[in-house]
This record gives structure tokens, sequence and C-alpha cells, in this order.
């Protein structure tokens, strides 16, 4: 996940790598690096564990969609808390090679990487689509304007099973995100200057 990240290509990067610890499942205690940009940080660790804790029922066996991955850090907890797929969206190549290089050390077949904005390919969909997803990420920069186009694109392009959550989180002004009409606000937290979201669709 990557935090006030901005959206084209005016990131600054510096040396060496930082790294994230994934808390639970098969993979719990594992390091991975992600590129140390600017702005780009990973879900903290407790808000990790409480928003997992609220996906316990859905990940297992779920398709997730990662849509800025970022560090990497919400996909890869999925995919060791037992999820069978994950779609992972960047459009940093550099951060795109390191979620390469996390896949191929952690040995998995079920990660896919997309290098992109995340809202061209929402908009790109097509709305007949054979795969659809059971658990959604949303952590856009900050003060874009993304969050809440990527969650009514969701909707239009039909991308989501009948029950599926969508974790969003935003900035903490942003107080009342406008979702479709048939996403009802499961969980709710502020952290800091964050709020994050969990939604069902129903």
């Amino acid at each position: 996940m990557a935090r006030r990240r901005p959206e084209r290509s005016s990131q600054k990067i510096s040396s060496g790598n930082q790294q994230l610890r994934i808390i639970g499942g098969e993979w719990r205690g594992r390091k991975l690096n992600f590129p140390e940009i600017e702005d780009l940080r990973p879900t903290p660790d407790r808000v990790r564990e409480t928003l997992f804790n609220w996906l316990a029922l859905y990940i297992p066996g779920g398709r997730c969609l990662d849509l800025f991955s970022g560090s990497g850090a919400l996909g890869f907890e999925a995919l060791s808390r037992g999820a069978a797929h994950v779609t992972l969206i960047d459009n940093s190549s550099m951060v795109i090679r390191q979620l390469r290089q996390n896949i191929q050390d952690l040995k998995t077949q079920s990660a896919e990487l997309i290098t992109g904005s995340a809202l061209d390919w929402l908009e790109k969909r097509s709305n007949d689509l054979e795969v659809q997803f059971d658990v959604v990420f949303i952590d856009p920069p900050f003060r874009k304007e993304l969050a809440e186009q990527c969650c009514l694109l969701l909707e239009q392009k039909s991308m989501l099973t009948d029950n599926a959550m969508i974790y969003l989180e935003t900035e903490k002004e942003l107080t009342n995100p406008r979702v479709p009409d048939n996403w009802q606000l499961y969980r709710e937290k502020t952290a800091g200057q964050v709020t994050y979201r969990l939604y069902k669709r129903s």
C-alpha cells in the first residue's frame, strides 16, 4: 500500500530498500523489501491486523484485487492468509520490479502484476468480465479524488462478486466518501490522519 504517493512520475527515490513484515498466515514473520520511494509506506501492522481480523471469513479461497499496491503489504498478507489469487496494480515500474522479486522469493503462482494507473485500468475494463473479485483493497494517494472514482467504477464495470468486501483507506477529513448505494459500511476506524473502512456489497 502506498500513502500520499503521487499518481504520476514525480516520485523521489533514494538508494536502498525498506522492509515490511507479514503478520499472519503461511508466511507469518517473513520480511519483504519495498523500494525507498518518498511517501510509500506499508499499511501499519496494527491496521493490517485489524483489517484481516475483519476479513477472516472472506480471505480464504477468495480472489483479491489490490488497486494501489505500493509495498504489496495488503496483497501479500491476503495470499499468506489463504487467498486463492491476488491481482496487484501499481504505476511505478520500480515498485513492480520489487513486487515481482517478492513473488519469486515467496515461490507463489497466485499473484498477477499489472503496471499502470489503477483508475485507467478500471476505466478500460469490459462490463462482461469472466473474473470478478471477492475482496478489493483501495488505498489511493490522498486528496487526489481517486477513492470515490474507483469505488463507482468497480460497481459500474461489474467487477465484484455478490457479497464482495471492499477496503477503503482515505485521509481522515474525507468523512463520507461516495460509494455505490448497494455497499453497506461494515466496519470503520480512524488511526492518526487516516480513516479506514470496510464495505460489504449487497
